[in-house]
């Protein structure tokens, strides 16, 4: 089994890469996914509510994203609750498919949380900054709160440094599945 982790900065292109990479090799674990399914698992959302202070409604990702804007802490606050979970859920997966050849996951924060030790190849994705803000407000994003994760993260320089493969994506769909196609190859 060779387990492929996927990596970049906010907006970068990850799942995308993810989604073209792994079709027909093998299966694909997003960490983005997880988070997103965990904001509608009940229980998650009263630990969450109760952590933060906040009403449980509608419109609790909202209100997790303002107190995250209020206080930065807020966003390491918020990362030791849902970190735990997710890495669980990885862990999982790499156990259900360990008879796979290859394994994809895309883990945003591979490098800051310290889990290069589960991968046997790592890809970056690199996308120029003023791209990756345009697709992040395209997505409903504040420009704020995109200055603030963006931040919070590993700079492009030391991430390339870490990785086995970079996949520049500032260019069209074709262009990055190309890149990637290349780099798979490499362990087909």
């Amino acid at each position: 089994m060779i387990k492929i982790g996927l990596t970049g900065s906010i907006s970068s292109g990850k799942t995308t890469a993810g989604k073209i990479i792994s079709k027909g090799r093998g299966p694909f674990f997003s960490a983005d996914t997880v988070v997103n399914r965990l904001y509608k698992n009940k229980s998650f959302r009263k630990n969450i509510a109760r952590s933060f202070k906040i009403r449980i409604n509608s419109s609790l990702k909202k209100a997790i994203k303002d107190k995250i804007l209020e206080r930065k802490e807020n966003l390491k606050k918020l990362e030791k609750i849902i970190h735990p979970i997710v890495r669980h859920k990885m862990l999982f997966f790499f156990r259900k498919n360990k008879n796979k050849k290859f394994l994809f996951l895309e883990i945003p924060l591979l490098f800051e949380s310290r889990l290069t030790r589960h991968f046997d190849v790592i890809i970056f994705i690199k996308s120029n900054k003023n791209l990756r803000l345009k697709r992040y407000k395209l997505n409903r994003g504040n420009t704020e709160l995109f200055s603030l994760l963006n931040e919070h993260q590993l700079k492009d320089n030391k991430k390339m440094e870490l990785s086995d493969h970079i996949v520049v994506n500032n260019k069209s769909l074709i262009v990055l599945k190309k890149n990637l196609l290349n780099i798979i190859k490499l362990y087909e």
